[in-house]
């Protein structure tokens, strides 16, 4: 009888608790878990499942058995959390913990002043004129290696798979650009390589650990994923170590032999030369963290974005003939302003057609690409539509009250959702959903959004300092993919993100090639 009556008081508990719902906007919870199982149900599409929400109000607000998830979509609420109070929401020493293995102290993983001393820094390296020709130089040269794989798999029928090909350009690139090496994963073959293959995994196992609650007790037993995550830390530590050494040595023999030519542009040896200030205290580990925070930030970023963006231009015909025709109009007025002669291009000549790339891609350049104007509206459009961060959730530090007046406890999470974002008609207009790229020209040139609207790059003082170089990189392959090839999805071939911080393709994108003339 007592087992029966216990029963009974905790159905009748669940009972009121969700009859007391009916009306409550957001997810439904239960007594203890909250909306711990509607969201572990919706787990593999939760970034719809948000909008889904979202679209209803615009803050969600998701208990969970130990702490409370708020969601926010209203560019307002963005601007608080991001600017306005942006001191109470930090990345939080949760984050930190996760990903501290991967990237250290830096920038990426800092809060305080340790980021501010970064942020600093890296802003002002980022606005430096060698850098910047020395990152379209290398993004040109990747760029082509890529077209002459894809060349090649067109001349022989082949299928690619873009997403793995655009990973392999964006890790090579920023190795170039961040260490100053070469490591070689676009080569013809397609190469494996250990460091690309250890970041690869170690970044997809500290991603886990934002789901997985017994990661620290795997950690500790050294079982699991966990005992895989070390041994790919030493192998990208080794690696990351090797080459700062080496780069050290380099600098010295410059310095000694008087040879300013064999300085080089990357960011290591300019983190490098700023090291030996006697107040920097940095340490080979500050520069190793500093390298890698580059690398993780641009490199699947870039690589989905890009990927998305292409399998939106071969979905809209319309935009992919727009697109086209700019860039033929382009190359026509450059090739006649640098007093090109073009080569005569036959799409079923091999040499030929390689040579005409290689000559376009010249054509190419930081002033050149600003003026590609629809193209830059292609890539901001795909990214207000697939942010390659779909979610960044912050930590909060004290009790507070959002502008819509929801208010947040300290100890829980405030997220901003640039997925969500991008398709509420409250922020774009009926056709939010839509595939647009001009809702972002007026009078054929480009204008911009808020960025508190548009989030895609963060907001406020954490706003990203690598948004140009990303998007010089993103127009420049881009530019010479959407000029001479067409591309279309492998019949049966499902495109669908997979649930990580980033939003990659879950399946890859497995496509078929055609040369343009």
């Amino acid at each position: 009888m007592d087992l029966w009556m216990i029963a009974c008081v905790i159905l009748t508990w669940i009972f009121i608790h969700r009859l007391s719902q009916r009306y409550k906007k957001g997810p439904k919870t239960w007594p203890l878990v909250g909306a711990a199982i509607e969201q572990l149900i919706n787990f593999d599409r939760m970034h719809d499942w948000l909008v889904e929400y979202l679209s209803e109000s615009k803050t969600a607000v998701v208990p969970m058995p130990f702490t409370t998830y708020t969601y926010i979509a209203d560019p307002a609420n963005v601007e608080h959390v991001l600017k306005t109070n942006f001191a109470n929401y930090p990345k939080g020493v949760v984050y930190h913990s996760y990903m501290e293995v991967l990237l250290g102290d830096g920038i990426f993983n800092a809060d305080g002043e340790l980021w501010r001393k970064q942020r600093k820094t890296a802003s002002f390296e980022f606005a430096s004129k060698n850098l910047r020709d020395f990152s379209t130089t290398v993004f040109r040269e990747y760029s082509l290696k890529l077209s002459a794989i894809l060349s090649e798999a067109s001349f022989h029928n082949q299928e690619v798979e873009m997403q793995d090909l655009l990973m392999r350009m964006t890790l090579d690139s920023i190795c170039k650009v961040g260490f100053g090496v070469e490591i070689g994963t676009l080569a013809p073959n397609l190469p494996d390589n250990h460091f690309a293959q250890s970041f690869d995994n170690a970044n997809i196992i500290v991603t886990l650990r934002f789901i997985d609650p017994l990661w620290k007790i795997k950690k500790f037993l050294n079982v699991g994923r966990e005992a895989l995550l070390d041994k790919c830390i030493k192998i990208i530590d080794d690696f990351t170590y090797s080459v700062i050494r080496r780069r050290k040595a380099e600098i010295v023999e410059a310095r000694e032999s008087g040879r300013k030519s064999m300085m080089k542009h990357d960011i290591l040896s300019r983190f490098i030369e700023l090291s030996e200030d006697m107040e920097s205290n940095s340490t080979d580990k500050n520069l190793r963290d500093v390298v890698l925070n580059f690398v993780i930030a641009g490199r699947d970023t870039t690589a989905t974005t890009l990927s998305w963006a292409t399998y939106m231009i071969m979905t809209h015909a319309d935009v992919a003939e727009k697109l086209y025709l700019e860039l033929k109009t382009f190359e026509k007025e450059q090739a006649k302003e640098e007093n090109v002669s073009l080569v005569q291009c036959d799409t079923e000549d091999s040499e030929s057609f390689n040579q005409r790339v290689t000559q376009f891609a010249g054509l190419l350049n930081y002033d050149s690409l600003g003026r590609l104007y629809y193209l830059h509206a292609v890539i901001t459009e795909t990214l207000r539509l697939y942010p390659a961060v779909p979610q960044d959730p912050k930590g909060i530090l004290k009790d507070d009250v959002l502008p819509d007046g929801t208010k947040v406890r300290a100890g829980g999470m405030v997220t901003y959702v640039p997925y969500s974002m991008g398709r509420m008609e409250y922020n774009w207009g009926p056709d939010a959903t839509s595939f647009k790229p001009e809702r972002w020209l007026k009078d054929g040139f480009f204008q911009n959004a808020s960025p508190f609207k548009f989030t895609a790059f963060q907001a406020g003082p954490r706003i990203c300092l690598g948004k140009d170089s990303a998007y010089l990189q993103m127009k420049m392959a881009l530019a010479i993919l959407c000029r001479f090839y067409k591309f279309s999805l492998v019949p049966g071939h499902p495109v669908k993100y997979r649930m990580m911080t980033i939003l990659s393709m879950a399946h890859g994108l497995k496509l078929t090639i055609a040369r343009r003339s």
